[in-house]
């Protein structure tokens, strides 16, 4: 049996930690801290070696999530997983994988129950507060942009009689407005409740889309190349929202490296991965698309955090990009992970594919 871990540091840890490691292939709990002991109800002599899956039910792709983290050397994030303990539910965490120092065989994972992420108490007291800023949010954008068409075209009109610096004032109204129009714009696209009108979808148009309006525009400073894989069957996906998906994630990687850099799109396909959708059935999640880029990674305060709302780590970030990407392919019954390090940040996103009988109102 493998020593325990023992320290101040790892004792006083406010989260669950549990130390996984393989026993003949099985993912195992080779150590739990005292927070972990309270979270799971059980001692932590009575689930060392044990299977993690027979302590901790996590609805993710946990044994794929253990294994990119060991081969890629880098932590792993998932958001909001629906955790059980046994016959109990331990709600919603937020899950944080990182290799030991140097050892690839013990992976960290520490467990952030939304109790604790949100202080707001139960998972569903989070999602209600959350959906009531978001429609306070929305009426208010649609109720501001308004008066802000206002001034704009006022602000125009005056340009029209006036010259030198008192004209670089009123084009600063109006580039000032525009700018908040946009950000309006954001909140209001974030509220929007639409469900997707699912088909089958090319993901390789989709993605070609995007590189096309990226490069012309917010990318035009970086290089973006490909890895496609071409024998991939078609998405079940709506093509317009997952446009907004790419671009923001293509906007967020050139964003992130402003002094140049690469991007890379890649797609490839792979059976394992499944979860549970809102009909409450397994649907499997074969494609996937990676957006890769080389730029500094995420910062460490936020990187557990990066699919909330409101949460960014540039200066004037809104924070709505990644969240708005996250509700997409959650509505997709899709699922989007991050990793990242210095030099390399990795979005993958996984979806259904097309004609797939288990997937509600796919066609046959």
């Amino acid at each position: 049996m493998t020593p325990p871990i023992t320290g101040t540091i790892w004792a006083a840890l406010p989260l669950p930690a549990l130390m996984i490691g393989q026993r003949e292939g099985v993912e195992c709990i080779i150590d739990c801290n005292p927070a972990a002991e309270q979270f799971l109800s059980l001692s932590r002599r009575s689930v060392l070696e044990r299977p993690l899956a027979q302590i901790v039910q996590i609805d993710a792709p946990i044994d794929t999530a253990l294994a990119r983290c060991r081969e890629n050397r880098a932590p792993v994030f998932i958001n909001d997983a629906p955790v059980m303990l046994g016959e109990r539910s331990g709600g919603h965490c937020a899950l944080h994988l990182a290799l030991l120092g140097d050892r690839r065989d013990l992976v960290l994972m520490l467990l952030t129950p939304r109790e604790i992420a949100g202080k707001l108490g139960k998972a569903d007291g989070i999602r209600h507060a959350a959906r009531s800023a978001i429609g306070m949010s929305q009426m208010l954008a649609h109720e501001i942009k308004n008066p802000l068409a206002g001034i704009t075209g006022a602000a125009q009109l005056l340009s029209m009689g006036l010259s030198g610096e008192d004209r670089g004032l009123t084009d600063l109204i109006v580039a000032e407005t525009q700018r908040i129009v946009k950000l309006l714009d954001q909140v209001e696209q974030f509220g929007n409740q639409r469900p997707p009108d699912c088909r089958a979808v090319n993901i390789h148009d989709v993605l070609e889309r995007a590189r096309r309006s990226a490069e012309v525009g917010f990318a035009a400073h970086m290089r973006i190349v490909d890895a496609y894989d071409p024998s991939l069957p078609p998405v079940w996906a709506d093509g317009d929202q997952l446009l907004q998906v790419f671009l923001n994630l293509l906007k967020n990687a050139a964003q992130a490296n402003l002094m140049g850099g690469q991007i890379e799109l890649r797609t490839f396909f792979e059976q394992s991965l499944r979860r549970r959708a809102a009909s409450g059935k397994d649907v499997a999640l074969p494609i996937h698309v990676e957006v890769i880029d080389d730029g500094p990674g995420l910062p460490p305060e936020i990187a557990d955090e990066v699919f909330d709302p409101f949460v960014s780590g540039r200066e004037n970030g809104t924070g709505l990009g990644l969240a708005l990407v996250s509700k997409i392919i959650a509505a997709h019954d899709g699922w989007i992970t991050v990793e990242s390090r210095p030099g390399r940040t990795m979005f993958r996103v996984s979806l259904p594919r097309a004609r797939d009988p288990e997937m509600p109102g796919n066609p046959k």
